[in-house]
């Protein structure tokens, strides 16, 4: 994750200066870097059967890079803020997802024993 975060923001700074080829258009960065990172998610999921994982690998994946561009950008302020409500996000939502996934895991059985 750290190096998708850096590596879009070094392409986001390095597009923005002026010894390296002068100004570029921003939208130009930010869509090369969402297909680059598209990539790098579509690689995260894996479908097994009807189960399909990685998918807040791959969402993890795209905002870390959205982060490295907003402070590639110079928006350090919604970076900061971004990098919290991740994280509190990741964090909250994880027993709640354990309790869910816990509950339908048992239902699938039941389901599996009665057919």
């Amino acid at each position: 994750m750290a190096l998708v975060g850096v590596g879009a923001c070094l392409f986001t700074a390095v597009g923005l200066e002026p010894l390296f080829g002068g100004r570029t258009d921003p939208t130009r960065i930010a869509a090369q870097i969402v297909t680059g990172v598209g990539f790098l998610g579509a690689g995260a999921i894996l479908r097994h059967g009807t189960d399909v994982r990685g998918l807040t690998t791959a969402a993890s994946i795209w905002v870390v890079a959205a982060m490295g561009m907003v402070i590639g950008f110079g928006f350090f302020t919604i970076g900061v803020f971004t990098t919290v409500l991740v994280l509190v996000t990741l964090v909250a939502i994880r027993p709640l997802e354990r309790r869910l996934f816990h509950r339908q895991e048992g239902r699938h059985a039941e389901e599996d024993h009665f057919s």
